[in-house]
């Protein structure tokens, strides 16, 4: 067959040349250079930083250089959330925890327990929450001392990244121990607690979250491999039991139950909610609402050999540590401001995951420990 006259005067490199446009033409336009897939958790490391400063706060961000002197525009990333596993062995599994911390006073003992946690740091997120006042001011300040420290200290104990933020509304009570637990002040001071646990977890959570971690920041006891023990029940919620060291009238060092937060529901309470307003809330721990609920700290077992796996089911939790899957939360299950079905923050909590199909659980023989005042 004939070769046209125009072809066979062609320069075979010019045809090459003009396959290649062709080609890298072809792939710039079925190929999205602004979508792109989020990166694999890889084994033994936590999440790739960030690609832009409007990336997760759990992902830490680390500077772009530009090309050609433009910034490059914010990337569409694709965070498949099936992928994400919360299971009874988080460690194998890379499992990301974000521990979430409102935070009025700095204990140093509390940070020391935290450094003692033996699930990976790399693992790890810490987010907190301070209010805007001159106290707030001193834990801020003693906070930064240490993360500033034990971040550029040994990578072994540093964590993936830190979060602090500062409330933007006023502390209703005062923070010393008496004050804040008078029972007039229970609602206003809890709902307060609620607006700040609700701003920590919609800032912090990010799509690799597997689980959160409610420490409140005078916990200053735990066992070092808490993670792993709670997360070990593979429960979609789970409280151990607050505990508090102090000297008996014997001069000898005991316990005693601080938390009364986690119980099991009664008739006497459910009918209390009835005869109540709808603006009213039950709260434990006082004579002048009898609810005779179960509570889990009234049936801690002191042996020394007590069983810590011991679970059973619950209808309240605290918050003084609190292990949730992150899927709960995603679901929706926040801490209520208000009253809900007459209860409020972490009790409200507990209602509204229940309502939502999620279970909540109680260790009453796994002990952590709260700092005496």
């Amino acid at each position: 067959m004939a070769i046209s006259r125009s072809l066979r005067r062609t320069n075979p490199i010019t045809v090459i040349l003009a396959s290649l446009l062709a080609f890298g033409f072809l792939y710039f336009i079925f190929s999205s250079p602004s979508s792109t897939a989020a990166p694999p958790i890889r084994k033994g490391k936590h999440n790739s930083p960030a690609t832009n400063p409007l990336s997760p706060p759990t992902a830490p961000f680390q500077k772009q250089s530009s090309s050609g002197g433009r910034p490059k525009p914010p990337p569409v990333v694709h965070y498949p959330l099936n992928n994400v596993t919360t299971s009874a062995n988080p460690e194998a599994n890379l499992e990301t925890i974000l521990i979430l911390t409102p935070l009025a006073r700095f204990y140093q003992e509390y940070w020391d327990n935290l450094l003692r946690l033996s699930y990976p740091h790399h693992l790890i997120s810490l987010g907190f929450i301070i209010p805007k006042n001159k106290e707030g001011n001193a834990a801020t300040s003693a906070l930064q001392e240490a993360v500033q420290r034990t971040q550029t200290g040994s990578k072994a104990s540093r964590f993936a990244s830190v979060t602090i933020l500062r409330q933007d509304f006023e502390v209703p009570t005062a923070q010393d121990e008496t004050t804040r637990h008078k029972l007039e002040n229970q609602k206003v001071r809890r709902a307060a607690m609620s607006r700040a646990r609700n701003s920590l977890l919609f800032t912090t959570m990010g799509p690799f979250t597997a689980w959160v971690l409610w420490m409140d920041s005078d916990i200053v006891e735990t066992p070092s491999t808490l993670i792993q023990d709670l997360a070990s029940h593979d429960k979609p919620i789970i409280v151990p039991n607050c505990m508090q060291r102090y000297l008996n009238e014997e001069g000898q060092p005991d316990i005693r139950p601080y938390d009364f937060n986690t119980w099991q529901d009664s008739a006497a309470a459910l009918e209390l909610a009835k005869s109540m307003g709808p603006d009213e809330i039950i709260v434990e721990g006082y004579a002048e609402l009898a609810t005779y609920r179960t509570l889990m700290s009234k049936i801690a077992d002191p042996d020394p050999k007590r069983d810590p796996r011991r679970i059973l089911q619950v209808d309240g939790v605290g918050g003084t540590a609190l292990m949730v899957k992150a899927e709960v939360h995603r679901d929706g299950a926040m801490f209520p401001p208000f009253p809900f079905y007459h209860l409020i923050e972490t009790e409200g909590f507990a209602k509204m995951a229940r309502r939502l199909g999620w279970s909540c659980w109680g260790l009453p023989n796994y002990f952590v420990y709260h700092y005496n005042e």
